[in-house]
């Protein structure tokens, strides 16, 4: 193969790799028109495509830096991402995680506690999913569920959370005087822009999935929910591990203002690799490739 096809091989993969936030753009294009048509306006583009791209791909680099320099110097960091359902905590992880490697950084989004788990302390089931040295963890919901969703739907009793509120900053400084880096995101979103998101859901059949009994009920309840959020960043919001709140109306400026943020928070600097050199192909005269039977291929459609 000549110097050019493959440098414009290489160019279609690196393309083809861009495509994929590309695709979760048209899937937000799609739902924007969906939102449209039940809440009888149109939106306008209050980010420049071109910006917002520009911008999400130049921090995606930077968050492989990060990632690199938290290998290099085996930090352990945990992210906390919380806020009302549909506040667009998915999609700002979404786009933290797209480059990187899923050995160093993962998302823990733990599911209802089981019987068992009911009965132990509190943390206990959390605390299984912290980093090791090298190691980036990024929650998908966190043990502030007692302060939200388990308090306001009635899971635990007021001695719960305020047992919860006692702890939570011991807890928190502990993490934090281990070596931890504890970072906590709380997305804003106003109770005329969730309507609208939940309406979508409803009417949208590849993301009724995300709409829960729990999330229906939660409607009813933002009262409650406001309440809760108060009290909650009131009473942990700590010097070891404050609270940032995003403004989560915009889903664009959101996840460029996030991980921008983000970034702020852990010094990083770009850590040096030998550069890589493919050893020459080995090629050995007795070698042959076997047939493989037709009925194993999977059909090309497309």
């Amino acid at each position: 193969m000549t110097e050019k096809p493959i440098h414009d091989h290489i160019r279609a993969g690196m393309l083809d790799s861009f495509d994929e936030e590309l695709e979760l753009e048209i899937d937000d294009d799609r739902l924007d028109a969906l939102t449209n048509e039940f809440s009888g306006h149109t939106a306008n583009e209050t980010l420049d495509r071109r910006i917002y791209f520009k911008e999400l791909f130049r921090l995606q680099g930077e968050l492989v830096k990060l990632q690199s320099w938290v290998q290099h110097q085996k930090l352990k960091v945990v992210v906390i991402f919380e806020g009302r359902d549909s506040a667009g905590k998915g999609g700002v992880i979404k786009r933290i995680t797209q480059r990187l490697n899923p050995r160093i950084c993962r998302v823990a989004a733990l599911p209802a506690p089981s019987e068992r788990e009911r009965t132990q302390w509190y943390f206990q089931r959390y605390v299984s999913h912290l980093p090791a040295g090298g190691e980036i963890v990024l929650f998908d919901r966190s043990w502030y569920n007692r302060a939200g969703v388990e308090r306001v739907m009635g899971f635990c009793t007021e001695d719960d959370v305020e047992e919860f509120f006692r702890s939570v900053p011991e807890f928190e400084r502990m993490l934090v005087r281990s070596g931890i880096v504890l970072i906590k995101y709380w997305f804003s979103i106003t109770d005329e822009e969730q309507h609208l998101r939940f309406t979508m859901r409803i009417h949208d059949p590849l993301k009724q999935w995300k709409l829960s009994p729990m999330d229906v009920e939660s409607r009813s309840r933002w009262e409650l929910y406001t309440k809760a959020k108060e009290a909650m960043l009131e009473r942990t919001h700590i010097t070891e591990a404050p609270w940032y709140v995003v403004q989560a109306v915009d889903k664009k400026k959101a996840r460029l203002n996030c991980i921008a943020h983000l970034l702020e928070q852990i010094p990083y600097d770009e850590v040096g690799h030998a550069p890589v050199v493919l050893p020459a192909r080995i090629y050995n005269p007795d070698y042959s490739r076997g047939p493989i039977p037709a009925e194993m291929y999977v059909p090309e459609r497309y």
